[in-house]
């Protein structure tokens, strides 16, 4: 499935049906007074979240959405029917955002929330309506209401309780895809990955979900290698799963350049709580591994785990610390 997180669209509520001019025609009666109806509303436009969506690729599609006008009122006092309110459906995590892209208007954070967008338009007045002493046979009826209509946009924040960080080709994907059912794209280049990915870890009877975002690079916070786009998903998760290549030469250098990274983006990155877990821990000799981490111990504080993603054992401890981390 291709990945979209940005989409502009334009919606329509419906306009409102005109109220009817009719008067009653029936036999022995010479003068009838009015009996035309209200028109019906438009239909609203309303927005639901889903979680069985994950991306905002259909609206490259389709691009305007309108609900169903209001039907015009009739004879015999009859109000015309209501036009349907249009359901767009969203993933949780989809953000509405005025056509300026910078005013927020509405927050999808929980499943089937409904939020209503662009309201449709009152039906318009029959002539019974104005029916007076003065005025028993009115001609006046009323045009129904014109409905709302904009352009807005959409954008999806991944929702996750882990967010795993890292440099490109540091064994993120290969943990997500070990940890869990989902089955990201895994290759020995870097930026394998081109999209986040989402997996759910169960461990003792208790699940966490975990978001996967294409390796970061320095600059990222400023968009190079798209960076800015793939920090906009984690913003939302509880921890971050900070995943580091045994195998290259500077870990602490690797280290850093995310931490850096991350401060640049957002304060609110820089200051989410952070596992650290060295990966690929098979491919070297334990006192190669000991002699790589020592400086590494000397100037940062904090726990971290060696492991490698082809263990089953590592993985299940990966599963419990990060369970651990987000029941905190």
């Amino acid at each position: 499935m291709k990945f979209l997180d940005q989409a502009k669209i334009y919606i329509k509520a419906g306009n409102g049906g005109s109220g009817s001019a009719s008067f009653r025609r029936e036999k022995f009666i010479e003068y009838g007074g009015p009996d035309g109806g209200d028109g019906g509303d438009g239909g609203s436009v309303i927005f639901e979240s889903e979680r069985n969506l994950n991306t905002l690729i259909d609206f490259r599609y389709s691009q305007h959405f309108k609900a169903e006008v209001g039907k015009p009122g009739s004879k015999r006092n009859k109000t015309g029917a209501s036009g349907k309110d249009l359901i767009i459906k969203v993933p949780v995590g989809t953000q509405i955002y005025e056509e300026d892209n910078n005013t927020l208007i509405y927050d999808f954070t929980k499943n089937q929330e409904r939020f209503l967008v662009a309201s449709g338009g009152g039906g318009g007045l029959g002539n019974v309506r104005f029916k007076s002493s003065t005025n028993r046979a009115p001609k006046k009826k009323t045009n129904g209401k014109i409905g709302e209509e904009f352009w807005i946009w959409l954008q999806l924040k991944v929702i996750a309780d882990i967010g795993i960080v890292g440099l490109p080709n540091a064994g993120k994907s290969s943990l997500l895809a070990s940890i869990t059912k989902a089955r990201p794209k895994v290759a020995s280049y870097p930026f394998t990955t081109l999209n986040p990915n989402l997996g759910v870890s169960y461990y003792d009877d208790k699940e966490v979900t975990l978001a996967d975002i294409p390796g970061l690079v320095e600059g990222a916070h400023k968009g190079v290698g798209l960076g800015d786009k793939f920090l906009r998903h984690i913003e939302r998760c509880k921890v971050l799963l900070h995943l580091i290549d045994l195998t290259e030469l500077d870990l602490l250098d690797n280290y850093l350049k995310i931490r850096n990274e991350l401060s640049k983006y957002s304060d609110i990155l820089s200051k989410k709580k952070e596992v650290v877990f060295f990966n690929k821990s098979d491919l070297l000799e334990k006192k190669e591994i000991d002699k790589k981490l020592k400086s590494f111990k000397n100037k940062i504080n904090g726990k971290f785990e060696i492991v490698s993603v082809f263990s089953k054992k590592d993985m299940t401890k990966i599963k419990k610390i990060l369970l651990k981390n987000v029941a905190k």
